[in-house]
């Protein structure tokens, strides 16, 4: 019998592997935001990029990495970068990282001081090392052990429990992000330990409860995987299994999930581009989510 898990992987990479059309910033059926494009378009190489890591890559995927391929070797895929100035050094940085083998890209081009420390948080560090790192690209950010206390999965505090909401959207992604980098996207230890480990998986159990309530589907999703980064069994946690059940009720029947929250959900009334641009981030993340939660933990 397939499990919920499986479900909802086999559902969303079908999904994504028919919406190939709108992923590609040069199809007439993509979305008409340029950004959006190009940040399609990167995400869908991250989702590529952790799946051929895995013992097994579901064929699914095939087209969607014959797409990245394709989009790597234009040499104008990346002037949409440029187009959005305050995105266009981390798109870059992205895109240099997760070039697929065998395409060497453009050139890289970064903002003077972009690779520097100063002035960014510590979780905007670790983003860039992150990157830089898989990107081969030399930098002036300190090592992860330096980070980690700074980071918001240690520094964040406890959660006041008479809010409704624990912790404001920006706070829950930079929270679930940075255990993706730290542990890239969940092949390494994370480097939480003891007391600081169980601080962190509170916040990340209190969040995820508070999205299952609230159907913020994109959010549980990845709360889900970082609850498996931090070493928990999602499946067998009630926060992890109350929030798998969450999304498997939220998927429609042609595999997507349709809206980063049920407030924020496609209708009958939009377009086809329009249902793209509110569906593909989270039927993407629990895509992610569920090939690697189900593929289990690196010896």
């Amino acid at each position: 019998m397939t499990s919920p898990l499986d479900r909802l992987s086999d559902g969303a990479l079908d999904w994504l592997a028919g919406s190939l059309d709108h992923f590609d910033p040069y199809s007439s059926s993509a979305p008409s935001a340029t950004h959006t494009k190009a940040k399609a378009a990167l995400e869908l190489a991250l989702l590529c990029h952790c799946a051929a890591r895995l013992d097994s890559v579901p064929d699914s995927l095939t087209g969607a990495a014959g797409l990245i391929r394709a989009l790597w070797r234009r040499p104008d895929f990346p002037d949409l970068f440029d187009v959005h100035p305050g995105h266009a050094s981390s798109y870059w940085l992205i895109y240099t990282a997760l070039a697929p083998a065998g395409t060497d890209g453009t050139p890289m081009r970064l903002n003077p001081g972009f690779l520097s420390p100063h002035g960014k948080s510590a979780y905007q560090r670790i983003e860039i090392r992150y990157y830089a790192d898989k990107a081969g690209v030399r930098h002036g950010i300190e090592p992860y052990a330096d980070l980690v206390p700074l980071s918001p999965l240690v520094a964040r505090p406890a959660p006041d429990p008479d809010r409704t909401e624990p912790l404001e959207a920006p706070q829950a992604y930079a929270l679930t992000h940075t255990a993706f980098y730290l542990s890239d996207f969940g092949r390494t230890d994370p480097g939480l330990t003891g007391d600081v480990s169980a601080h962190a998986m509170g916040l990340v159990r209190r969040m995820l409860n508070h999205c299952v309530t609230h159907d913020r589907w994109d959010l549980a999703a990845e709360l889900l995987l970082t609850e498996f980064i931090l070493g928990a069994d999602p499946l067998r946690t009630p926060s992890g299994a109350a929030a798998v059940e969450c999304l498997v009720r939220a998927q429609s029947s042609d595999g997507s999930i349709p809206g980063r929250s049920a407030a924020l959900r496609a209708t009958g009334s939009d377009t086809a581009g329009e249902f793209f641009s509110k569906a593909y981030h989270t039927t993407l993340v629990t895509a992610l989510m569920a090939l690697i939660v189900s593929s289990g933990r690196t010896p």
